[in-house]
């Protein structure tokens, strides 16, 4: 779409050719991203005759490398597609504004009829497509005998199950195609080499119990980088050097087997540079693992407090909290009805190797509310610090509940301190009232984090506070959208930047230094030694040292005519 010469960024690319609707086809779609500069830059829908077969395909989640060819199949009955065949790609709705599609290669093949046929209604024996054949209706028959059968034994097994089975069970039924409705038309198939089937789309790799076992050291302790209520995350590193961060979850945990599903449901709609990518999962028996990307910097808390790690400057916190804001801004605007995250804070904002910030952890994420709803009515959940008091008192949930927790992480990362810290006086314990009290006295700078004194633009840090200010509103109502704080915080970002820019401008401005009236004779004397000892033989030892003690231009008007 790159290529098209066009500056309309909302359109699609289609491919239109005559098929024979008597025959079923099976279409082959060729895709190579050779047009990212980075892994999980370029999402797009593929449409097949206005129908959606892939939502949101992100070809780095399944290859994980650019340029890597991928192909994918489907086979389109023929009684349920009409002529034209149409092939289209569009992009995704990205917040960050990279709009773009990409099909490297087409091809569609006529299948076989019922007869054999591959060019009309008779076959090479001289037998006639005009129905099905008797076998095949007793086959179907015996087909369609089975399968109640089969789940009548299945229901049988369902009512003996023990109590314990089904949180026991594997998460894989969970999983969904986003666009099921719209997939009863087709059915899919595709390199099946560690990659799933269309009802898992977007879930990215299959991996072994074995594989996993071995990439955790057989799930060393030693290995645990995090723990929660679904169960713990290890740090583990496959087979090609690849570093990964694995959900290992605890089946007797219903609490985590709810997160497990709403994290699946969610990740499997969502792709975005600041969210944190799945690449993977495992299920195997009563196995209910996630693998992710590796995040190697950890969670922001770490480098703000707590923890013995070097002081993040003022830009790298900006960068951070702009990076984050886009990923929020995302999950509100990027779906149909928006995705409000519900547990915003700094140790669900995790940095990769470059301090590049992505959003974590969508386990109690919901889907926001509808165009003929205000809110999402729900049971009050979150962590302590962070929670909308609009939302605690009424159980009414809004995005702009985690535009406030968002507000309470703007204000960790210019204090440095808990949101929560009961070991401090009464009223310092909740950050976001102490550091408001501060902020309507005009005295916030006397609170920030100490290594920050003296490092940060006065303005910058005016317009980060009343974006902080207005997240942590009292009434929803009252507080910006995520696009709004967004912007304040880039603009506070160019702020700083100018203001380090000029700064480097003048320590790097040559220095002049004043000169004395004795350093002008002195150069003077030196540049024409000459006309002085000829000034000396002509006066007086005791006026010349009376030029010496006047002024810079009085020395050089006596020495102007001999110069001349």
């Amino acid at each position: 779409m790159g290529d098209s010469e066009t500056t309309l960024p909302n359109f699609n690319i289609s491919w239109t050719m005559d098929i024979d609707t008597v025959f079923p086809h099976l279409i082959r779609l060729h895709f190579c991203d050779i047009i990212s500069k980075a892994l999980h830059e370029l999402y797009f829908n593929v449409y097949i005759n206005e129908k959606m077969a892939i939502s949101g395909l992100d070809l780095s989640s399944l290859t994980n490398h650019l340029s890597t060819a991928f192909y994918k199949d489907f086979i389109v009955d023929s009684t349920m597609v009409s002529n034209p065949l149409v092939i289209r790609v569009s992009p995704v709705k990205d917040a960050q504004g990279f709009r773009n599609a990409i099909l490297n290669g087409l091809e569609v093949f006529r299948m076989n009829n019922s007869v054999g046929s591959l060019d009309g209604e008779y076959g090479v024996d001289g037998k006639k497509q005009n129905g099905p054949s008797k076998t095949v209706a007793y086959v179907g028959f015996a087909m369609m005998f089975g399968a109640f059968v089969g789940l009548g034994a299945m229901a049988v097994k369902w009512q003996k199950r023990p109590q314990d089975w089904q949180k026991r069970n594997s998460f894989s039924s969970w999983l969904l195609p986003v666009h099921a409705g719209d997939m009863t038309f087709m059915s899919s198939s595709s390199r099946r080499s560690q990659f799933f089937s269309s009802k898992n789309m977007g879930l990215g790799q299959y991996f072994t119990f074995a594989e996993l076992s071995d990439a955790t050291r057989n799930w060393e302790p030693s290995e645990i980088i995090g723990v929660g209520g679904f169960g713990n995350v290890y740090y583990g590193e496959l087979d090609d050097g690849t570093k990964v961060a694995v959900k290992r979850g605890n089946p007797q945990s219903e609490q985590g087997i709810n997160e497990f599903q709403t994290e699946i449901q969610m990740l499997s709609k969502l792709r975005h540079r600041h969210l944190v990518s799945l690449i993977g999962y495992c299920d195997e028996s009563a196995e209910m693992i996630l693998v992710y990307e590796f995040m190697q910097n950890g969670p922001l808390r770490d480098h703000l407090y707590g923890k013995d790690m070097p002081p993040l400057s003022w830009k790298q916190r900006l960068d951070i909290c702009v990076g984050a804001a886009r990923g929020l801004h995302y999950l509100h605007t990027g779906a149909s009805t928006g995705i409000i995250h519900r547990d915003v804070k700094t140790t669900n904002i995790l940095l990769d190797e470059n301090l590049i910030a992505k959003m974590a952890d969508f386990g109690l994420s919901k889907d926001g509310p509808t165009t003929e709803q205000t809110h999402v009515s729900t049971a009050v959940k979150g962590s302590f610090g962070y929670l909308d008091p609009e939302y605690f008192r009424k159980q009414q949930l809004t995005d702009k509940s985690d535009v406030y927790s968002f507000g309470v992480v703007l204000l960790e990362a210019l204090c440095a301190r808990p949101a929560i810290n009961p070991a401090l006086p009464r009223e310092q314990v909740n950050l976001a009232e102490w550091a408001m009290q501060w902020k309507r006295k005009g005295l916030l700078d006397k609170i920030i984090d100490p290594t920050l004194v003296g490092h940060i633009d006065p303005e910058s840090m005016k317009k980060f506070a009343e974006a902080a200010e207005k997240c942590l509103a009292e009434y929803g109502v009252d507080r910006p959208s995520m696009g709004d704080v967004l912007w304040n915080l880039e603009y506070a970002l160019q702020l700083q930047q100018a203001s380090l820019k000029g700064k480097a401008e003048d320590e790097n401005r040559p220095i002049v230094t004043p000169i004395s009236p004795a350093t002008i004779v002195h150069v003077a004397v030196v540049a024409d030694n000459q006309h002085i000892s000829s000034l000396e033989q002509h006066r007086d030892p005791t006026e010349v040292q009376a030029i010496d003690e006047n002024s810079g231009t009085a020395i050089f008007a006596q020495f102007a005519p001999l110069n001349g």
